[in-house]
């Protein structure tokens, strides 16, 4: 480990498999524990990403010249060098009916409202950023808290940016961040034969928290819509539906039992403060995993 440039790496057992919110707080938390140390940022990387030589100074050097900003996330590519999607809009109700109906002249009308965005061609603020590569503030941290536990995976870096910018915090891509991503390795989402139920619960706690019930009951409203409509061009044109088998039951059972639950709380962990006259001694970069 040393020889290829890492001088202190510690690897921690979290005792439990909390998800992908969960595992980075332990990490985080155990990063920012004496506050004599205490980091300027937090960065967050997963297992089947591997940054280019210069990825992770790119955001440094972005955060270091904007202090507003609260997280920095790459350009991510795949291994055969495509631009993977690393740039997002916010959901909202709009986005549910055009990414759902995949259909041609709505998403020429909803283009504004896409979730997925191209990479810009510059460094710039945006909604939300992937999450397999991104670096965090420690100081923005310090207001919103760590990632909610409540979500066990997916969606919770959308709700981790989406509280920064309510604390006013930017979102910013970072061009000059290049991150080749192999992707799906952890979940085998490419090879789903059936979505599991904990995008569902996330999905539905996502809207509920942020939005509202009501906001949440419309936008499966219209995903029902959306899918139903793309399913029926797919039978008469003779093709079948790239979604995976019985989507949009399972989607209509979860949501409809989860319209008369109480919403699960959020678990989200909070840094500790800084004791007065404690200075952190410098910037640096804490490699979370």
């Amino acid at each position: 480990v040393t020889a290829e440039g890492w001088a202190d790496v510690t690897v921690l057992a979290a005792g439990r498999n909390g998800g992908f919110g969960a595992g980075n707080n332990c990490g985080i938390l155990a990063g920012l524990s004496d506050p004599e140390t205490t980091p300027d940022f937090i960065y967050v990387l997963n297992s089947d990403a591997f940054p280019e030589p210069d990825a992770i100074q790119s955001l440094l050097d972005h955060m270091l010249a904007h202090p507003q900003t609260g997280f920095a996330g790459s350009l991510i590519y795949g291994e055969d060098g495509v631009p993977h999607m690393s740039t997002f809009r916010f959901p909202s109700l709009p986005g549910e009916l055009e990414g759902t109906m995949r259909f041609g002249p709505v998403s020429r009308l909803l283009k504004n409202h896409q979730v997925p965005m191209p990479p810009p061609e510059h460094s710039q603020p945006v909604d939300w950023v992937a999450g397999a590569s991104l670096m965090m503030r420690v100081s923005m941290l310090r207001d919103i808290g760590l990632f909610d536990e409540a979500f066990f995976l997916y969606f919770e870096e959308t709700d981790l940016c989406l509280r920064g910018q309510r604390a006013g915090y930017s979102v910013d891509f970072v061009r000059e961040s290049q991150v080749m991503h192999i992707g799906s390795v952890s979940t085998g989402m490419g090879g789903w034969a059936r979505t599991p139920r904990y995008w569902f619960q996330s999905r539905w706690y996502y809207h509920v928290k942020n939005h509202g019930r009501l906001h949440a009951l419309c936008a499966s409203i219209l995903h029902l819509i959306g899918g139903s409509f793309h399913r029926l061009r797919r039978v008469l044109r003779g093709r079948r539906s790239v979604d995976p088998p019985v989507f949009l039951r399972d989607l209509i059972r979860h949501d409809a039992a989860a319209l008369f639950r109480p919403l699960s709380a959020p678990q989200i962990p909070q840094l500790p403060d800084v004791p007065q006259g404690v200075t952190p001694p410098r910037t640096s970069v804490s490699p979370e995993v």
